[in-house]
């Protein structure tokens, strides 16, 4: 979803497929937090557990299908593995063109940074996770002004800009999506005199070399550009136990809609759904259709994702400038199609049925 993020001006509104190099990685219900339950529980299992085969053709099927909202985000790359690997993938193209994104395109991926903020602050704090870590990393800490950072500026420079440092007394300990929580988050514990490739540099300190990531902007809540390749990697660490976070998901979880939450100012996602937010992701609880995933869709369409089970790890990996006059910081964007893709492909990946 992107706090989404402004979307970065040194980046194409085509997509952009070129490897991240060395070099681009140098430059660049309801409640409040406390120690709730980690929620998303998982779904009953089926009758009878379905193959690696027919899970593959399922989730194959599902995404190239054109009857179902997989088609109408076409170009895109999807993906599905475990802890150990990626377990089956394809590139879906546009009729008569060839496949877009694979694995390895470079793309913004907005929000989706959103997670892994999260997993540098859960692995800087080694687990032990402050009141205020919580407050800000749930988006209630009553910086809701957040507007963009230039690609020029430092962390700290970002916050002093326009009103993205103003604190509202009124909002704080009630939900608002935006990038302000973690970009003022991230002065306060020491990143303010970073740059973008700074930033990068002490983000992969934390959580692996081999996560190649840049920021393109110095914004912890959607300045990242990255690959599906690289993302899985940063999934599967959170499946395997590598990173503290994956023993957080779901964990101090917040009631984020308005319309049925008291303790919550605005809500990006789709279609007035009802969702709960975690440490920089999201649980995908609502009543009607929500699963129990784990996840963090961008506004441009990047959309990871962990199944409720934590068995399962997925992606969609596109780059589409949202519509015009989208509010970016309100709206999940070309994420909000994206996630109506993903959970169909995850539940045809679960249950080996196609969607």
């Amino acid at each position: 979803m992107t706090n989404a993020c402004r979307r970065p001006a040194v980046i194409s509104r085509g997509p952009w497929t070129a490897p991240l190099t060395l070099t681009l990685l140098v430059l660049a219900g309801c409640g409040g937090g406390g120690d709730s339950p980690v929620v998303g529980a998982p779904s009953p299992p089926p009758a009878t557990t379905p193959t690696l085969e027919q899970r593959s053709a399922a989730a194959a099927q599902t995404a190239q299908s054109d009857g179902n909202p997989c088609a109408p985000i076409r170009p895109f790359y999807w993906e599905i593995g475990d802890r150990n690997a990626r377990a089956a993938s394809g590139s879906i193209a546009v009729a008569g063109n060839p496949p877009a994104y694979t694995a390895d395109s470079t793309m913004p991926i907005a929000s989706a940074s959103k997670w892994i903020y999260g997993a540098y602050v859960a692995q800087r704090r080694a687990g032990s996770l402050t009141d205020e870590d919580i407050r800000f990393l749930t988006f209630r800490s009553g910086y809701t002004s957040f507007s963009r950072c230039l690609p020029s500026q430092t962390v700290d420079g970002c916050v002093g800009y326009a009103d993205n440092g103003v604190y509202h007394p009124a909002a704080d300990g009630l939900f608002s999506y935006g990038g302000g929580h973690m970009q003022k988050h991230a002065s306060l514990i020491g990143l303010g005199t970073m740059d973008s490739g700074a930033l990068a540099t002490e983000v992969r300190a934390k959580l692996g070399t081999d996560i190649e990531l840049g920021y393109s902007q110095p914004q912890l809540a959607g300045g990242i550009f990255t690959s599906a390749a690289n993302y899985a990697r940063f999934l599967r660490k959170l499946l395997g136990g590598e990173l503290i976070l994956g023993s957080l998901l779901g964990s101090h979880a917040v009631c984020t809609n308005p319309a049925t939450c008291p303790q919550a100012l605005n809500a990006p996602v789709p279609g007035n759904e009802s969702w709960s937010y975690s440490l920089g992701h999201w649980v995908e609880t609502d009543p009607a259709v929500g699963d129990g995933a784990f996840s963090s869709a961008g506004a441009f369409g990047f959309y990871p994702w962990i199944d409720a089970s934590r068995s399962w790890y997925g992606i969609i990996a596109r780059q589409q400038a949202p519509a015009p006059g989208t509010d970016e910081d309100e709206s999940l964007g070309e994420g909000a199609r994206s996630v109506q893709c993903g959970r169909l492909i995850r539940k045809a990946w679960i249950s080996g049925i196609a969607q």
